[in-house]
């Protein structure tokens, strides 16, 4: 996609004319007439004499180049409730600050300014609205973000107080209800999807990174000594033990993450604001970002150090942090409407831990003993762990990098914010 949206301007190849500097006008050489070649006026001397006259210069005539990019880009200067979003716009189609010099502009800002006050308008038309207020906190999705941590609290008090078929039934319609209150927390405030008609895909892989986070670091360590010779009686002292804590402290971490995300657009929009060029803005976001994601870790980590304290439990620090990190980023990332990165970040880090404990039990095949080697020199070496905790963290980086360069662009903060 060229800078300019595929916008054809005088002065570029295909198009006639060029800049003068003098006039400081595009000026464009017309010799033709709009309805076809019409005689030209030394066509009869031609003929009588058989000399052929010196050629006429054309005529030269200005053409604006902000209104041609006005009629390319129509629909968004229409719909546009601010210069920013006409600027969101304008760079979503590749425009740049070096473009807008090519228009008389220092930036793209500046040109989404004129642009913005060049809209027609009529007599009847309302006055430009007064700029958006900083969107405040609701209680609506503030409560929302709590019920998850408070089912899972629920459900591990159930588990740890009960025994055998009744241990194993609280533990389903725990996890049910913990489905229902992570469904009903993001379907509300900065972590909401954008657009509901067209949902990501990205459950079954989140419900697989939770439940291999409750389960995977047991079995993995039972696989490799030969087992499991029998099913989860979630205790943790079993032969294949339940992570209680870091699920835990992962749905608690639901409320934090909320206010993380509320915080980051909260801070974004007067910076897009001030800021006078694409790349100055993108300068200003980026600490905002790295600051939001060490937020979100810190509080993350208390939790953790709390449930785990709490339930007598070990921490599993890296396994949880790591993932925490990932799905954090992921819904970052799909809440401002960036929705291919994640789910295949997602699938990639799901299939690779599925992968692992598919390796050691297929080692067990006559034959096949060498594919589990990897899984094992690193259980080895690290611990079971490690394997979730190296599969979330590349994930979670891959997604780090991405969020740089995608949520410190403008056009990620075109949209329509969600009520805070």
């Amino acid at each position: 996609m060229s800078d300019l949206g595929e916008l054809d301007l005088p002065g570029t190849p295909g198009s006639p004319g060029a800049w003068d500097p003098q006039s400081e006008e595009w000026l464009v050489t017309e010799t033709a007439l709009p309805d076809g070649p019409a005689e030209a006026p030394g066509d009869r001397a031609t003929q009588a004499t058989g000399r052929k006259p010196a050629p006429v210069p054309g005529r030269r005539t200005a053409v604006d180049p902000v209104k041609a990019l006005m009629h390319r880009h129509r629909e968004l200067c229409e719909r546009a409730v601010d210069p920013l979003e006409i600027a969101a716009g304008l760079e979503a189609h590749g425009v740049t600050d070096r473009t807008a010099t090519r228009f008389r502009h220092r930036d793209v800002f500046s040109l989404a300014e004129e642009m913005y006050a060049r809209i027609p308008r009529d007599a009847d038309t309302p006055p430009p609205p007064t700029p958006r207020a900083t969107p405040r906190a609701r209680a609506d999705w503030a409560l929302l973000t709590l019920l998850p941590g408070t089912a899972c609290a629920a459900t591990a008090v159930a588990i740890h107080l009960t025994q055998g078929q009744s241990r194993l039934i609280a533990a389903v319609v725990g996890a049910l209800a913990v489905s229902l209150a992570l469904r009903a927390a993001l379907s509300r405030g900065p972590l909401a999807m954008p657009d509901r008609t067209h949902p990501t895909g990205t459950a079954t892989q989140t419900c697989w990174l939770v439940a291999y986070a409750a389960l995977g670091d047991g079995l993995l360590r039972a696989a490799v000594t030969g087992g499991p010779d029998a099913l989860p009686t979630g205790a943790a002292d079993a032969p294949w033990p339940l992570a209680t804590a870091p699920v835990l402290a992962l749905t608690l971490a639901c409320a934090p993450a909320a206010w993380s995300a509320h915080l980051f657009a909260v801070r974004v929009r007067p910076k897009l604001t001030a800021s006078r060029g694409l790349e100055e803005f993108a300068a200003s976001v980026r600490p905002l970002l790295l600051g939001t994601f060490s937020l979100h870790l810190c509080a993350l980590t208390t939790l953790l150090a709390l449930c785990a304290t709490a339930l007598n439990e070990p921490g599993a620090y890296a396994q949880a942090t790591t993932l925490g990190a990932l799905l954090f980023l992921a819904r970052l990332l799909t809440t401002h409407g960036f929705t291919h990165a994640p789910p295949l970040v997602l699938t990639v880090t799901a299939t690779a831990q599925a992968t692992a404990l598919a390796t050691v039990f297929a080692a067990r095949l006559p034959g096949c003993a060498f594919l589990s080697t990897p899984v094992e020199a690193l259980v080895a070496t690290w611990g079971p762990g490690s394997v979730q905790a190296l599969a979330c963290g590349i994930g979670a980086l891959t997604l780090l990098i991405h969020a740089t360069r995608k949520l410190t662009r403008a056009s990620a903060h075109a949209q329509p914010e969600h009520p805070c």
